[in-house]
């Protein structure tokens, strides 16, 4: 594996890049998007990364760890002094870098550029308590939502199963159990996870929450780069199938689209936190009454922003030229664009066509018909051939 750091050949000097913070594959396509036009990227992780061997990426960095505040932007500011990074732009990639550099933002800016709004802005994305009381407050549906804090409140829970178990605070969660939400199919299962998750999140973080039926053709997105109310570059996307199927980490087959209510509702909401920067608005269909609801706001990139560089949005870079006072016109992404991510759509893909979710030719004709591969692609192999490698890896870390 790389180094603890390493530069390649080259080294930009004063010329002024961006420091990609995670090298998944969605930070992966952050160096590609930035590399291509001959911006230095540098990248920050503290995971075995498959951006470290980009040919885009300048010089990488191991750290500790990403998941404190504190320690994060300790690791970044000593970075950017060590290394002269003056002015570069700071891309996160995960929910918990967002909350760092929002919380630090003050101290982070006396070297970087950042991108990312302040704590109280960023709070509305990070507590989905404050994200669902937002929601409805200025009239976008969401699924009916439960908050009990005890066994007592659990009781008083008055939905129809399915029910779905979920973290107000996903990062309290997630790296805990492995899992975005659970299902629950009955009251006896229902108490059963809810005292499980007791034991990894703190009181009052748990959510019950509806679960709304169907499957990835109910899924849908608006991603912009959003900036004094308006969204300079947008794009509405269907996210047709996802891995785990269920509660999906990541989608892995995406298809852009045309969706003015989703552009409604996601302006409002965004408005109404004083949003700056590239974002990721999640909803769900639901086909009981035909309302779209909110369920996530992701205040960063997303898996499958590189969709964006072939609809003629390469969100990325767009926001790397408005960082340096670059001007950004008004685009709105093609729609009928396809993206996939192989690695996690092959067994997602299998499951579907054995539960009777799709076909297996409708499957396969979707496979070849596909505009952009999260991480193979000619110009930049290695990656590609590293993620292979990683396969036991990310099963052990992520459960893949």
């Amino acid at each position: 594996m790389p180094d603890e750091y390493r530069r390649q050949d080259g080294f930009p000097g004063g010329r002024i890049g961006a420091l990609v913070l995670g090298g998944d594959f969605h930070g992966l396509g952050i160096v590609r998007s930035l590399g291509r036009r001959g911006v230095p990227v540098g990248v920050v992780d503290d995971e075995r990364s498959i951006a470290f061997y980009s040919r885009y990426t300048t010089f990488t960095h191991r750290v500790p760890s990403l998941r404190g505040a504190k320690e994060t932007v300790e690791a970044l500011l000593d970075l950017g002094r060590r290394e002269k990074l003056q002015g570069w732009v700071l891309y996160p990639t995960r929910d918990e870098s967002v909350a760092a550099l929002s919380q630090y933002r003050d101290e982070l800016t006396e070297i970087f550029r950042v991108p990312t709004p302040s704590w109280r802005t960023v709070n509305w994305l990070w507590d989905k308590r404050k994200t669902y009381q937002l929601a409805q407050e200025i009239g976008i549906p969401i699924p009916k939502t439960w908050y009990p804090r005890n066994l007592r409140e659990l009781e008083q829970v008055d939905g129809c199963f399915p029910l779905a178990l979920k973290p107000a605070i996903k990062e309290h969660f997630i790296y805990a159990t492995k899992d975005k939400a659970w299902r629950a199919d009955s009251p006896a299962q229902l108490r059963k996870l809810f005292h499980k998750a007791s034991q990894v999140v703190p009181p009052g973080e748990i959510m019950i929450q509806d679960l709304i039926p169907g499957s990835g053709d109910c899924q849908y997105a608006y991603c912009c780069f959003f900036k004094n109310g308006k969204a300079l570059a947008s794009l509405a996307v269907c996210r047709r199938r996802q891995h785990p199927a269920e509660f999906g980490r990541a989608s892995t087959y995406v298809e852009s689209i045309e969706l003015p209510l989703l552009e409604e509702y996601s302006h409002r909401f965004l408005r109404a936190i004083d949003f700056y920067g590239l974002v990721e608005v999640e909803f769900k269909l639901d086909p009981r009454d035909g309302k779209y609801r909110l369920l996530d706001v992701n205040g960063r990139t997303w898996g499958y922003h590189t969709i964006g560089r072939r609809a003629g949005v390469d969100f990325p870079h767009l926001l790397f030229t408005d960082q340096l006072d670059g001007e950004v016109a008004i685009r709105i992404g093609k729609p009928g664009i396809r993206w996939i991510r192989l690695m996690t759509d092959l067994p997602s893909g299998m499951l579907g066509i054995l539960q009777g979710e799709f076909r297996l030719g409708s499957y396969v004709r979707s496979l070849f018909h596909c505009d952009e591969e999260a991480v193979m692609c000619k110009d930049d192999p290695m990656p590609g051939l590293a993620e292979l490698a990683l396969v036991p890896h990310l099963i052990r870390t992520r459960g893949f």
